[in-house]
Order: structure tokens, then sequence, then C-alpha cells
């Protein structure tokens, strides 16, 4: 195609859709004419654009899978912490990389519980004909994910404080893909609503007697693209930043995405490259250094070549 083969200057974006998913992504990553590859999703995908891409010589920046936890201490304030756990974990339904999907509570934050799931019950789910705090997953296939999930973590022993299954929504919507605020606690590592990148309203809850152990629990998790601790102690929070094993950390702020100014970042298995996105790191992801080296101070040559290396006289 012509606006493929042809260099363009100009505000002109081209879009594939006349190839099957794989052909066009293999076809991505072995044109020598492209250079670069951005690209952000799951882990499946990412890793093979990632091998695929780089095997050919090309950069490639991939944005990948995510468990965000954000550590609750017992003296944080707490409306401000359990609004933000409820809003970041059912915010666009859970759709989406930064979603908050535990919450590890400390000490006697353990008790706060009960007041976590009455607010998460307060969300109104409908279709958006009306004022809604969520809408209803992107298909089908992602409600039913959902639920399996939920199936199989009870079963596991993780115990469903609110669940948001076949919620209540407005006459004519009940086939819609809706999935209500879920609060799921007694969630330990081995179960599949804490291994899985659940991709809907759901909030898992754990607890830890010390913010080390919680920090623990973060690390061992195998992602590492966003945390954020709640509490009112300068110290426990400068000690949290420093030890905490992810790309970014908010501070009483439950989705840490930053400014454009500023690379989103990640860490271990949330991100494949070394080059993030946003700010000056994306600048230099889309940019090829070029060094030059000149001399124009070729009058004063001497009858004999010099074997060391030039030096600037």
């Amino acid at each position: 195609m012509e606006c493929y083969s042809e260099e363009i200057f100009g505000p002109v974006l081209n879009v594939m859709t006349d190839m099957p998913p794989n052909e066009s992504v293999d076809f991505i990553c072995d044109a020598p004419e492209i250079r670069a590859i951005s690209f952000f999703g799951g882990n499946t995908a990412g890793e093979y654009i990632y091998a695929r891409g780089t095997g050919n010589g090309k950069r490639v920046q991939a944005n990948l899978g995510a468990k965000n936890h954000a550590v609750v201490m017992p003296d944080a304030d707490k409306q401000h912490t359990i609004n933000s756990l409820v809003g970041a974990a059912c915010g666009a339904a859970g759709q989406r990389c930064m979603a908050l999907s535990v919450a590890i509570l400390v000490g006697d934050a353990a008790n706060w519980l009960p007041d976590i799931v009455e607010a998460a019950r307060k969300l109104k789910v409908g279709p958006g004909t009306e004022k809604v705090d969520l809408g209803p997953l992107i298909t089908p296939a992602a409600k039913q994910r959902v639920h399996d999930i939920l199936d199989t973590s009870a079963a596991q022993g993780a115990k469903i404080d609110l669940d948001g299954r076949n919620p209540q929504v407005p006459a004519g919507y009940e086939k819609g893909n809706f999935v209500g605020p879920t609060v799921v606690s007694g969630v330990t590592p081995q179960m599949d609503c804490y291994s899985e990148e659940i991709f809907g309203p759901v909030l898992n809850v754990m607890t830890a007697p010390t913010m080390e152990e919680a920090v623990n629990i973060i690390n061992s998790n195998p992602y590492g693209n966003g945390t954020a601790i709640f509490t009112s102690n300068g110290a426990v929070a400068r000690k949290f930043q420093y030890e905490v094993d992810a790309g970014q950390v908010g501070i009483n702020t439950p989705i840490p995405v930053p400014l454009p100014m500023f690379s989103f970042t990640g860490s271990r298995k949330s991100i494949r490259g070394d080059i993030n996105f946003y700010g000056k790191q994306a600048v230099n992801f889309f940019t090829q250094i070029k060094t030059i080296t000149s001399n124009w101070n070729v009058a004063f040559a001497t009858n004999q070549a010099a074997v060391n290396m030039p030096i600037l006289k």
C-alpha cells in the first residue's frame, strides 16, 4: 500500500484492518521499515512481540500485566483511604491497568473491612442512561471470566463479602455485561483472584501484621506496575517508597499515574524493554541518537600519519 510504503511527513496515522491479528503482529515485528514498536497490553502478546521484535533488531517497549496493591496503615485517614480504595478498584469497572485490585490492611486497619464493604455497596451500576458509577464490562467473555475467577476463589477458601455478580440494573439491560462492586477477603497468594489480573470491579483484601510483611507480599508478586500506601507517618511512607519494588508509587494516592512530563514506569513482569513510556524517556525511545565528530582545522596537517587517538589541540 502506498500509504505504508511511501514516507509521509505530516499528521497521518496508518490503521491496519485488512489482516488477521497474528499476521498483522508478525508483519509489524518483521518489516524492516518499522524500526520501533510501542505496545500496551497483556503478557502473552507483549512478551511475544518483544521477543520477535528485538530478535529482528528493533527497539521495543512493552507495558504488560499488573496486580496493583495498596498498603493501609492504621494511622491513615480512614474516610479518605476507604473512598480511595473503593474508587480505584471499581472505577472504569476495574478495566484499567492501574486499577487497585489488592488492599493489604496492616494491624488494626483490618477492622475497616465492614466499612470498605459498605462504601463499595453504595456505588451504582448501570448502562449510563442516567448517572452511574460503573458501566458494563467490555464483552460477555470478560464478564464470564470475572464470574469464573470468583467461583474458583470461593472454592479455594476466599470469602466474598460483597458479591457483584448479577447486579440490579434498569429493565431492558438484564443481559448486559454488568458486574457490580465486589469485595473478597481472606485472600492468599495461591488463590486465582490474587494470581490473575481480573480486569473487573473486584477488590481483594489481605491482612499483614506489619508494613514490612506487606511490602514482602507486594515484592513477591511477579508484577510491579503500581502500588500505594496510606499513612499519616512520613517516615513510614519514606521507608515504603524505598523498599517496594514497583514502578509507580503513590503516597495517599490510589492511582499514581504520572503527568505526561514524567515517565510511566514499571518493573519485573509488568514491563519489557528498558525505555519507559511518557516524558523524556518516550522522546528518547522514538529518537535515534547520532554523534557527529568533525574537523575543519586541516590547514596545519603534518607530513606524517598520527597513530594515536585524535585529540583537540
